[in-house]
């Protein structure tokens, strides 16, 4: 079992605004991380130039911050504020018609409606920034007083990572540098332990990271990296595209269903082994552009219907959170690797005892409850992720056929 940790000691320990430990942070790195992350939407907003998807999320971005911070007056109570607080006016008074929902939804409530461009959406994103920091200044240093500040800043941290893999999707030619790499590793032995998941310690956390699941866990071998493109290579070369008895019930409908015949993860144009020095041979579309894959690097775009079968495929199973968790955590000097990808665990989402909903997420994509007992769960990090937001405890969720972002996966032995 973790050990419990010190609140006052990673209090006073802090300095960096990458550490995942802003979870806990203060009003000082708070105002610095909070400059950060909306220096990087602008940043991410000028590289996606005028697609409407990119400035509908930088947008919502700056009217996140504003709708619970300065325009809420229960923003002191913390996770304890009503989901519908009594709200002041924006300054911009088209804003929830504009940033509160998607371009999609927004049209069908609102025919007709102009969204902004880019130069009225950096305006806001200015002004709504300068409001924050000052509220900052003189919001009580306590986990309630700092609640909204810090959702705040992981919000649009989340937002700046789904501008990222829009641009992948809508083929925005993002300079996102390839990481290094790894090389292949054995797979890491880990023994029989108990384990409890969850956060139960102060600071911020997403409703479906709160709780504490205690578990008994027997002895495990896992996967020293994800899957990598040559061994993901072996299974289409094997035809496991078309072996319909390697893919549950509902995968196999999903199968069907594609009307492109999906013979590979999103965005590739060339799957198989090579037969000139061996390993994969890879192409895929990466913001635009067509690029060879190293057969070592993590196979991405995969949904979990694909995971499932591929490990069916060899023999093995999908990790599950906990043994994910354990081995990110614990064996980090035996060769685990993570971070290239988020991955998918055999988990499907459920509540862990203690699990408290949040005031916000409520009719959003970040609403865990619609997912319980639906969606599948996500550890890790991927190149898109935020450093601050790279924590082994983080618990991400998404359907099973979900491929859009960079996803991929990692087994245990049977």
């Amino acid at each position: 079992m973790p050990p419990a940790p010190d609140p006052t000691a990673r209090s006073t320990s802090l300095r960096s605004i990458d550490s995942p430990d802003m979870r806990g942070a203060g009003r000082e790195l708070l105002s610095l991380a909070l400059i950060d992350a909306r220096n990087r939407t602008l940043h991410l907003l000028s590289m996606c130039g005028d697609a409407a998807d990119a400035l509908w999320l930088a947008g919502h971005a700056g009217w996140f911050s504003e709708w619970w911070i300065a325009r809420n007056t229960q923003r002191a109570f913390g996770i304890a504020c009503s989901p519908r607080p009594t709200r002041l006016a924006s300054i911009e008074p088209r804003a929830d018609d504009w940033w509160s929902l998607r371009p999609s939804e927004a049209s069908r409530a609102a025919p007709g409606s102009m969204a902004p461009d880019a130069e009225v959406t950096r305006a806001y994103l200015l002004e709504t920034l300068e409001n924050t920091l000052d509220m900052l200044e003189r919001a009580v240093e306590t986990d309630a007083g700092l609640y909204f500040y810090r959702l705040a800043l992981f919000h649009e941290d989340l937002c700046g990572e789904d501008l990222v893999v829009r641009a992948q999707t809508l083929g925005l030619p993002l300079d996102v540098p390839l990481e290094t790499p790894p090389q292949p590793r054995d797979a890491v032995p880990m023994p029989a332990t108990a384990w409890a998941l969850g956060r139960a310690e102060e600071g911020f956390a997403f409703a479906q990271e709160c709780g504490i699941q205690e578990v008994e866990v027997p002895a495990f071998e896992i996967d020293a990296q994800p899957v990598t493109w040559s061994q993901y290579a072996e299974f289409v070369d094997d035809g496991g595209y078309d072996r319909l008895d390697l893919w549950r019930p509902e995968g196999a409908e999903w199968l069907v269903r594609q009307v492109d015949g999906r013979r590979a993860p999103r965005h590739v144009e060339h799957i198989g082994l090579s037969h000139q020095g061996g390993g994969g041979a890879v192409t895929q579309r990466r913001f635009g552009r067509t690029v060879r894959l190293a057969g070592q690097r993590s196979a991405v775009h995969v949904n979990w219907w694909e995971a499932d079968a591929w490990a069916r495929w060899a023999g093995r199973r999908l990790a599950t959170e906990v043994e994910w968790e354990i081995a990110a955590r614990a064996s980090a000097h035996h060769g685990f690797r993570w971070g290239d990808v988020h991955e998918w665990t055999a988990n499907i989402l459920r509540p862990w005892p203690g699990f408290r909903p949040d005031p916000w997420s409520a009719g959003t994509d970040f609403d865990p409850r619609p997912a319980f007992g639906q969606a599948r769960v996500l550890r890790g990090a991927s190149l898109a992720t935020q450093a601050r937001l790279r924590s082994p405890q983080r618990r991400g969720f998404a359907p099973p056929a979900w491929d859009e972002g960079f996803v991929g996966f990692r087994t245990c032995a049977m």
